[in-house]
């Protein structure tokens, strides 16, 4: 095998809508371990491999169209058996597979071309399986036992998976094709299309959940793909947009909605971006708060997605296998065989002591930006009963502090951001005894309880003055007990001893982002982020260089991860002026580019080298939402745009451009009840701002340069 065709079996390409995604590699066939046709955490598809004759068709090309709608791989045939006398040599059949996925089903057209002089006989093998198996199985997770395979059942040109799980549910998938099979068994069917000289030749292909008998046709994967289209395009078409001078980094730009859009799903709460593919295709909390805050100047619809179906998900009582308690928010959902088992806890799981915070942080930046204040009444039960989690967990600290122990084994052992076994420990590398309190949660936490403050005193609120107090209590405690005098630093957390974690770490980062830090002490933490130990030329290690269990290859523990990077660019901003946000965001793009205009969920904390590439980690999410929409909390902060939705005003603090653009062109922002363009433009070394509003009613720009 040559090293494109083995390339094209590790690359692999998503196609997501709703529930369900699916994943090829650039065959686009479903061949590895991690591949498939998934539809609430269970795998309907397991295998599904194209094959000419004996072998495999070469492969000429594969992408995902640019707004996720589609894959399309092109390939060419092997030389064939003869027809008569002679056989058709390779390379004279184009075979292009196109893909959508919609709903609950994958379509598929197989559509072949005949450039030969002499009729083409393409005797196509199909290998099918369908294993059911449930996503954590899929990630490795060894069950006791398992449910019941059912006898494949072959009608005609259908073929019908079944298993029976332990949870009593019948669970059917299937594989249909236009066109009757030439002969079947166990392990696929074989079909065969005559293709005249010059001619042209389709087969249509449906799988999913086994719910009807309609044959694929022509017609019904037109109608598919155009809804599939449609679909997307209106995801994509939501919030601002934008453009600039910079052709790639508009392409980056553009990749990144299209990320983001294809990650989102339409929910009856509103729209909700999934965490990422493969493994976290699913509603996660604390993903989906970070990625509405990183996109709320752009569009606050989001936000109120998020919003609402977290509140609609909030905790009503107390327990130890679902790690929950009354009012703290979710942090994952699942749909599988194995959560509906309980075999884990993650069916509805709150294992995280980061969301709640974060989910408060959200209400009261949306608040701010939208001006809704119908909607925060709406959502205030919810929020006060999230804040009086809060103050209860801090009550029963001894600092003060937000902390967290898992309440069962089965649960997560961290439950930070950073949530890997290994990612919280002491300077001589032990892992701290519990309760942990993490240093980024208290700058959550001291930003939750200012937001209730705000938004209480708006309301009437009595408790708005204690929110207030609590808040500046909390970050007294913080200055007191994770300050490190000698290293000019905050440590990464305090353990249930009140014993400080005094390692270097990216945590503190988003203190600054919080604005709990006090300001001498940030500007420390910001040249310590921005030295050679974290900045790596690519982004900021999430553990600085040299510090026990420091791994550039890791998970945690010294790789890069995007969110990560833009949380803290977006504080350092605030000390450093907005170069530097400008610098991160170059970083971030020129990473991007080597990653086919994406980021990636995380990839290795190894320094930058002339003429060499970032290193990616091998089973990172791609795509991830809130490295989707790091690139726009990027833009933010190097712009230094905030928006006052309630009194219609357009803040812009010392702006300054990404390096290489002399324009920058916001569309359609959403400002209160009215919509402005803003266009930044450089000018020696002075960045202006221009409003161009096309709507009814100028919105003010308030420039500080």
């Amino acid at each position: 095998m040559d090293a494109a065709a083995t390339a094209a079996l590790y690359t692999s390409h998503v196609l997501k809508d709703g529930d369900s995604f699916l994943i090829a590699n650039g065959y686009g066939d479903i061949a590895g371990p991690a591949e498939g046709l998934f539809h609430n955490d269970t795998r309907l598809l397991s295998v599904y491999r194209l094959g000419i004759g004996d072998g495999r068709p070469a492969l000429l090309s594969a992408a995902v169209s640019r707004d996720n709608a589609f894959f399309v791989a092109h390939l060419t045939n092997r030389a064939l058996s003869p027809i008569g006398d002679t056989g058709t040599p390779e390379g004279l059949v184009h075979i292009a597979r196109t893909r959508l996925l919609l709903g609950e089903r994958m379509y598929e057209r197989i559509a072949c071309t005949n450039y030969d002089s002499r009729p083409a006989l393409l005797p196509l093998r199909f290998e099918l399986a369908a294993d059911f198996r449930d996503m954590f199985e899929v990630r490795g997770s060894v069950r006791k036992a398992r449910g019941e395979m059912l006898a494949t059942r072959d009608d005609g040109s259908r073929r019908r998976f079944q298993y029976r799980g332990l949870d009593g549910v019948l669970r059917s998938s299937f594989i249909a094709f236009s066109q009757a099979p030439r002969a079947e068994d166990g392990a696929g069917l074989d079909i065969e299309l005559r293709i005249e000289p010059g001619g042209h030749g389709e087969l249509y292909v449906e799988a999913g959940i086994d719910s009807d008998d309609a044959a694929p046709s022509r017609a019904r994967f037109r109608q598919a793909a155009t809804q599939a289209r449609l679909r997307m395009r209106h995801r994509r078409r939501r919030g601002a947009h934008i453009g600039s001078n910079g052709p790639l980094f508009d392409e980056w730009m553009r990749r990144s909605r299209s990320d983001l859009a294809l990650l989102t799903s339409e929910l009856p709460s509103g729209p909700y971006p999934y965490a990422g593919i493969p493994w976290f295709s699913t509603p996660f909390g604390r993903d989906a708060v970070i990625t509405a805050l990183q996109t709320l100047w752009l569009d606050p619809g989001l936000a109120r997605g998020v919003l609402q179906f977290l509140a609609d998900h909030q905790a009503q009582e107390d327990s130890a296998f679902l790690d929950s308690a009354p009012g703290k928010i979710l942090h994952e959902t699942r749909k599988g065989e194995m959560a509906s088992l309980r075999e884990l806890p993650f069916g509805l799981y709150y294992g995280g002591v980061d969301t709640t915070p974060l989910f408060v942080m959200l209400a009261g930046a949306y608040a701010k930006r939208s001006g809704d204040r119908a909607f925060i009444d709406r959502l205030w039960p919810a929020l006060r009963a999230a804040t009086a989690w809060i103050e209860r967990v801090c009550d029963a600290n001894p600092w003060g502090l937000l902390d967290y122990a898992r309440a069962e084994a089965s649960g997560l052992a961290n439950q930070g951001w950073k949530d890997s076994g290994d990612s919280v420990f002491h300077a001589d590398g032990r892992i701290p005894a519990g309760p942990i309190a993490l240093v980024e949660v208290q700058g959550y936490a001291f930003a939750a309880l200012r937001a209730m403050a705000e938004l209480g005193r708006r309301r009437g609120d009595a408790a708005a003055d204690a929110w207030d107090a609590r808040a500046e209590r909390l970050r007294a405690a913080v200055e007191d007990k994770f300050w490190m005098p000698e290293a000019g630093y905050y440590g990464l957390a305090v353990d249930g001893d009140g014993r400080l974690c005094e390692v270097l770490a990216s945590n503190p980062g988003h203190l600054l982002y919080t604005g709990l830090a006090d300001a001498q002490r940030a500007h420390a933490v910001s040249e310590r982020l921005l030295s050679n130990a974290f900045y790596t030329g690519w982004g900021l290690r999430t553990l600085a260089k040299g510090q026990p269990r420091y791994n550039p290859m890791s998970y945690h523990n010294g790789s890069v991860w995007p969110h990560d990077s833009a949380l803290c660019a977006s504080g350092i901003a605030r000390q450093h002026g907005r170069e530097t946000a400008a610098r991160l965001l170059r970083s971030a793009f020129e990473t991007a580019v080597h990653f086919d205009m994406r980021l990636p969920e995380l990839y290795c904390g190894f320094a930058r080298r002339p003429g060499a590439p970032p290193i990616p980690y091998p089973v990172a999410c791609l795509p991830q939402a809130w490295a989707a929409g790091s690139p726009f909390m990027l833009l933010q902060a190097c712009l230094g745009v905030e928006i006052d939705g309630e009194h219609g005003v357009v803040h812009v603090d010392r702006p300054r451009l990404p390096p290489g653009i002399d324009d920058v062109r916001v569309r359609g922002l959403v400002v209160g009840e009215e919509r402005v363009d803003l266009v930044f433009k450089q000018f020696g070394e002075r960045v202006g701002v221009f409003s161009e509003s096309r709507y009814a009613n100028a919105i003010p720009v308030n420039l500080r340069s």
